[in-house]
């Protein structure tokens, strides 16, 4: 079979896909991306580089996909090189969000496009008006509806879809829901597994942690406030203040991944650095981590702090979860469809740095609940996001694309392991 990736991330979300099609020795896989050196065995990277940016006098509204046009021409050049050369694919595997996709099914009509549908914007519902503090104009809202655009040309054009979790799937637009299925690209929980002998030492060598000890972490791909970073700050100074003992490491860079900037000139790591006193010995930014020392990280954390605007559902709860990380999260309906309170972790007010600082003591003082929301979150990973279940499926649906069925037959048996009517009626249930 040959299969086309496309990810301007390579691998992003086909870290695992690609190399089991790979490695197989089976298959002729390419994976189109922006990638300049990402290497999986048995995948030939095919590069492309945006020509120019989005003209500064269009339409602010229409920016975003002009953007996507931009990026999904310079795909289908080197796709239509592919083609000239003799690459047909018998399935496109696509994450479509920066425009990769837009034109492939105009290259290439007759292929089955399997798409990684991660968000659709919403302005009520999501992470838009989900901060009282900052409110959308009206002006904002509908200046979404057009951001959705190249959503919406994407959605149309695929065969089928496939989202990581219920509450993503619920953001997209019911008319296109029929042809998604809800599979998660999988967590290799022998990996992200807990570990009795792990020790973590900061990169510059100054201190080296153990299980047992009072270490309390947090992670996100930047420090913003869409991942909680003003909430985590002031619950960081009130947990230094209340435990003599406790360090607090804080994985992350300072750019911005999604929202707002902060002010010109500065970051909001160092914006809240003024805010709050903070015991800098006690306390370690060490960026960003190699995968296997965040997992070792994970395996020492006594206590770990996820929160999220309610938005795309991030890879490092679940791998916390399956290494036994104890887990305080944000009260928020991604986060909710994982996290039952008190059972596989506590949750907290996402606004509310005095709630998270309480649950995180609430854990470190009473080992017994340590235990068990440990060995219960490890539970839930293994039952529903566990890569060698979610991997046979995913490649399962592929193959039922690449032999043409309209509608896959692996489609109800992704259904039966992750019950998408239950966790639906548990997101209404949340309002």
């Amino acid at each position: 079979m040959n299969i086309l990736f496309v990810h301007p991330n390579m691998p992003g979300q086909y870290k695992h896909l690609a190399r089991h099609f790979g490695e197989s020795g089976a298959h002729r896989v390419m994976f189109i991306t922006k990638h300049q050196s990402a290497h999986i065995p048995g995948v030939t990277r095919v590069t492309y580089g945006n020509t120019r940016e989005a003209n500064e006098k269009t339409h602010r509204y229409l920016l975003p996909a002009e953007r996507a046009v931009i990026q999904g021409q310079q795909v289908w050049r080197v796709a239509h090189k592919l083609k000239q050369d003799g690459f047909m694919p018998h399935v496109i595997c696509a994450h479509p969000g920066w425009g990769d996709a837009l034109f492939l099914k105009d290259l290439f009509p007759d292929v089955p496009l399997l798409n990684y549908c991660e968000f659709y914007y919403r302005a009520h519902g999501a992470d838009v008006n989900f901060d009282p503090a900052d409110p959308a104009s009206e002006d904002d809202v509908v200046r979404l509806r057009i951001k959705n655009t190249n959503n919406i040309l994407n959605l149309e054009a695929m065969d089928w879809g496939i989202t990581p979790t219920a509450w993503q799937y619920a953001v997209h637009p019911r008319e296109f829901q029929h042809k998604i299925s809800v599979l998660h690209d999988g967590i290799d929980v022998s990996v992200a597994t807990p570990d009795e002998q792990a020790s973590f030492t900061l990169p510059d060598g100054s201190r080296r942690f153990t299980r047992g000890e009072e270490v309390i972490t947090y992670i996100a791909r930047n420090f913003e406030p869409y991942r909680g970073f003003p909430t985590f700050m002031q619950a960081a100074e009130l947990l230094l203040k209340a435990r003599p003992n406790a360090h607090i490491i804080a994985v992350g860079a300072d750019g911005v991944s999604y929202g707002k900037q902060p002010a010109k000139g500065t970051t909001y790591r160092a914006e809240w650095m003024k805010r709050v006193n903070l015991d800098t010995s006690r306390i370690h930014f060490v960026g960003t981590l190699p995968y296997a020392q965040l997992m070792t990280l994970f395996q020492i954390s006594a206590a770990h702090i996820y929160l999220t605007y309610p938005f795309v559902l991030s890879w490092s709860l679940l791998e916390a979860m399956a290494c036994g990380a104890p887990l305080i999260a944000s009260r928020t309906k991604p986060v909710m469809e994982v996290i039952r309170d008190g059972e596989n972790g506590l949750l907290a007010d996402f606004f509310s740095p005095e709630e998270v600082a309480a649950k995180v003591i609430q854990v470190l003082e009473k080992p017994a609940l340590s235990k068990l929301l440990s060995a219960n979150a490890r539970s839930s990973v293994v039952k529903y996001f566990n890569l060698a279940d979610t991997l046979p499926m995913h490649a399962a649906l592929i193959d039922d694309l690449a032999r043409g069925m309209k509608h896959p037959a692996t489609a109800s048996r992704i259904a039966k392991h992750y019950p998408l009517e239950a966790h639906q009626k548990l997101m209404q249930s949340l309002g």
